[in-house]
């Protein structure tokens, strides 16, 4: 019915999962669907033709003719990030519930869902509560007042849609640190004047790739990673690199690395290069319930902190009960990324906790601040969650309680048989994506595990993402459809 790359104007008229706005165009054969990515009802758009099929099409947001009635000025500057920003909190929670339920029901295949749901919890802080931040730099600048592509030197957000042009951040978003983003045009100033071009992503050429900033909440400290292409001798001065950064934040600055990345991709990670320590250390510290834990500016580690702490409080009092069984019963936490999980519920139970995960700094970091924390019953292994599940069958029939927080991609299907077939009575399965929540949902009542409560936490204020704590327990002398012998 339409065109790929196509331009259509259209009302948002509903919500689906994933920040797609809904909107109807009336046909013969009746409506067609138009999912519009990023937008909410009420507002109205121009949006550009991605994918068409016969009842639908897939539309990336091109810009917003008029604003949904709901909507609500803010003092921060508009990012890509955060496309719900001036909506109210109360319907972004709404959204959010409508669009989880409807996927645990229609996907998941749970028939009482909306009676197992137990609520949404808030975040702490609406604003400024992200703990890392990525800014990308570009020669190619989005300029914002017009909506034309320049060339330019940029450093700011990917605008939407795009990979290769960006807008430039002047001014506190409002989602990570005031002090860093107001003065973020001084980095970009300071960048431009070495001589040096940004990154030109087209021609895969360019010298200055990405800053990156991770804080401590805790400790109000940063760490920092600039990410250069090789070269910019005599222009770039790595020293006073470092003495202007200080000059601009003083002791909030733990550390700072510069990364070489020679690699054509658009990602901070060098697999062609190397990454090295030019200022202080490599670890800033973070505190959630009174535990203290050391984070790299690789390793995985909630982005939102403060709404983390309300988070695992969830998943605590889900997998903690007087039938955890005594000192022989192990606990297993899966995808246990750098260990807060693990050490919290050591506080719970004398027996044996196993984390495990596949990122090796994350598992640094894990042991590290189970060392600092005194938590002593606690095991870090790097390793591939179903392979580790192989390679270590004594733990069959010990293990009570299976904690698990998979990537966003959801736990791959051989590596959930394999979680099956360890017959824990109870799972916590914490998932950022109900979406691949919900198709593993369908796999656990399908082998004999009930889904028992739910919630959700809001650890993304202004944008579609949610966090969702489930608890399944283990239906007795249910005969599954897998070979627990495997």
């Amino acid at each position: 019915m339409f065109r790929k790359g196509e331009v259509l104007e259209v009302t948002i008229t509903g919500s689906a999962f994933g920040g797609k706005g809904i909107a109807k165009i009336p046909t013969e054969k009746g409506d067609f669907t138009i999912f519009v990515q990023n937008t909410f009802p009420g507002q109205e758009v121009k949006a550009q033709v991605i994918k068409c099929k016969n009842r639908y099409a897939e539309c990336s947001l091109r810009d917003i003719i008029k604003p949904s009635p709901n909507e609500v000025e803010t003092k921060y500057q508009t990012i890509p990030g955060a496309p719900y920003a001036s909506f109210p909190i109360e319907l972004q929670h709404k959204y959010k519930e409508e669009t989880a339920i409807d996927l645990f029901e229609r996907i998941g295949g749970i028939d009482d869902v909306r009676s197992l749901y137990k609520g949404m919890v808030d975040s702490p802080s609406l604003w400024h509560y992200r703990n890392k931040m990525e800014y990308s730099f570009s020669e190619i600048r989005h300029d914002l007042e017009t909506g034309e592509k320049v060339d330019d030197f940029g450093l700011g957000f990917k605008h939407r849609g795009t990979w290769w042009a960006v807008e430039n951040l002047d001014k506190d978003s409002g989602l990570f640190d005031k002090q860093i983003e107001n003065d973020l045009h001084k980095i970009r100033e300071w960048c431009k004047e070495t001589g040096l071009p940004a990154w030109h992503p087209p021609q895969r050429k360019g010298f200055f790739r990405f800053f990156v900033v991770r804080r401590s909440i805790s400790e109000n400290t940063i760490l920092i990673n600039l990410v250069t292409t090789s070269g910019g001798k005599g222009k770039f001065v790595e020293s006073e690199f470092v003495n202007f950064i200080l000059d601009l934040w003083g002791n909030r600055v733990a550390g700072i690395l510069h990364t070489i990345n020679d690699d054509i991709g658009e990602r901070v990670e060098a697999r062609e290069g190397s990454s090295n320590v030019i200022y202080g250390q490599e670890r800033i510290t973070e505190t959630l319930h009174g535990l203290k834990f050391d984070i790299s500016l690789s390793s995985f580690f909630q982005t939102n902190p403060q709404s983390a702490e309300r988070l695992y409080a969830e998943v605590i009092a889900l997998a903690v009960d007087s039938n955890m069984g005594g000192e022989d019963a192990v606990v297993l936490d899966l995808f246990c990324g750098t260990g807060t999980i693990s050490q919290l519920l050591a506080r719970h139970h004398k027996g044996e906790i196993i984390g495990v995960d596949i990122v090796e700094s994350a598992i640094e970091d894990a042991k590290i601040s189970a060392k600092r924390n005194d938590a002593k019953n606690v095991t870090f292994i790097a390793a591939d969650v179903g392979k580790f599940l192989l390679e270590y069958p004594e733990y069959k029939g010990r293990i009570r309680t299976l904690v698990m927080d998979p990537p966003r991609a959801g736990i791959s299907p051989k590596s959930l048989r394999k979680v099956i077939r360890l017959q824990a009575d109870r799972m916590v399965y914490v998932s950022c994506n109900p979406a691949t929540q919900a198709r593993d949902m369908a796999t656990l009542s399908e082998n004999g595990y009930k889904l028992v409560q739910f919630k959700l936490v809001d650890q993304f204020p202004h944008t579609s993402h949610v966090e969702c704590v489930a608890l399944f327990e283990r239906i007795p002398g249910f005969t599954t459809k897998i070979d627990l012998n495997k």
